[in-house]
């Protein structure tokens, strides 16, 4: 957990941010959304306050996609770098996917979500706990 000022952008560098307030519930997530979206075996994200994101540049790039009921992906239309995610049953809060972070958060997962869908050519070597589904 961490409370600091972190700035980050997308790969085009069309939208840059700001975050500041803590970083909560830092986790790994397997699921094939995830995976998906990140193009990658799983996604490192974190909960923040949604009152703690802040556009600096870039507003008109970012777009949302509703990719389940209620879950709305922000990402740059430019570039397609995942920004955040946007939920209606909690508006005051964002799923906010590390990658795009230009500084560092200091902060590191503490476990691995929906292991029960993770890439089969990915081995999970760490002694993280691991998790089939989300609770």
């Amino acid at each position: 957990m961490s409370l600091q000022s972190l700035k980050g952008s997308c790969l085009c560098k069309k939208v840059k941010y700001e975050i500041t307030g803590e970083l909560t519930d830092v986790l790994n997530c397997h699921c094939s959304m995830c995976r998906k979206l990140h193009a990658s075996a799983f996604r490192t994200r974190a909960k923040i306050a949604t009152k703690d994101w802040h556009t600096l540049a870039g507003a008109e790039y970012i777009k949302l996609y509703e990719s389940s009921k209620g879950e709305h992906k922000s990402f740059c239309s430019e570039c397609g770098s995942s920004l955040f995610t946007k939920f209606d049953s909690a508006p005051e809060l964002l799923g906010f996917p590390l990658g795009t972070l230009d500084d560092d958060p200091k902060v590191k997962a503490t476990r691995h979500v929906y292991v029960g869908s993770k890439a089969p050519w990915y081995e999970i070597s760490d002694s993280l706990p691991q998790q089939i589904e989300f609770d």
